[in-house]
């Protein structure tokens, strides 16, 4: 996975709404996610080609229809890189605290 490529693609706004459209309703076709949206259909087919180079869209092909499907795992592997590593001493702090206010000594 590039982490690079996935901080890029997360780093745009209307990409993220895209991501959030895919949340909300999985499996949408080009012209379903670009109802209401205020971009062409070009642009949205070029967010949309910039989220399936990090892996963060996924596509399938039903009949004559491209379905577009979100795909969590970057996400989650971010999280557990960027996230994970910062909290744990906060964690750490806190299960600390509550074993001395338990007057548990281990």
């Amino acid at each position: 996975m590039d982490d690079d490529a996935v901080f890029r693609a997360l780093a745009d706004a209307n990409r993220r709404r895209l991501l959030d459209r895919l949340h909300a309703r999985n499996g949408q076709t080009l012209g379903q996610l670009c109802d209401g949206l205020a971009m062409t259909r070009q642009a949205v087919t070029k967010h949309l080609h910039v989220l399936e180079e990090a892996s963060l869209v996924a596509t399938r092909r039903q009949g004559r229809e491209k379905l577009h499907f979100i795909n969590a795992v970057p996400i989650n592997a971010i999280a557990e890189r960027w996230i994970g590593k910062f909290q744990q001493p906060v964690l750490g702090a806190l299960s600390d605290l509550k074993r001395r206010l338990e007057g548990d000594s281990q």
